[in-house]
């Protein structure tokens, strides 16, 4: 039985560092949005001087990939014939 909690507090500090993680880049994220010496807001600034915002970001959109195919599988159906053709071309430039 101990080995069970041991497993279930391993989980939670490993929960706890990743939220620690994540505040700590919101807040850097946060900082950089409030400057009010920034006229334009540069992503590529935040993701290359925000600690681990990056690997966040590729892991986050790489989890939600699935649901983007999901969602233009469902819309393929309202796409002109023309439109799907494009689709199809720039799907061979990529593989071919």
């Amino acid at each position: 039985m101990p080995k069970k909690n041991d497993e279930n507090n391993d989980v939670l500090v490993q929960k706890n560092e990743e939220i620690e993680k994540l505040e700590e880049m919101l807040a850097a994220v946060l900082h950089y949005l409030s400057n009010d010496e920034i006229e334009e807001i540069d992503i590529e600034y935040l993701l290359e001087k925000t600690d681990n915002l990056r690997e966040w970001w590729e892991s986050y959109r790489e989890k939600n990939k699935k649901e983007l195919e999901d969602e233009i599988k469902k819309s393929l159906n309202r796409l002109s014939l023309e439109e799907l053709e494009n689709i199809r071309e720039q799907i061979k430039n990529k593989n071919g």
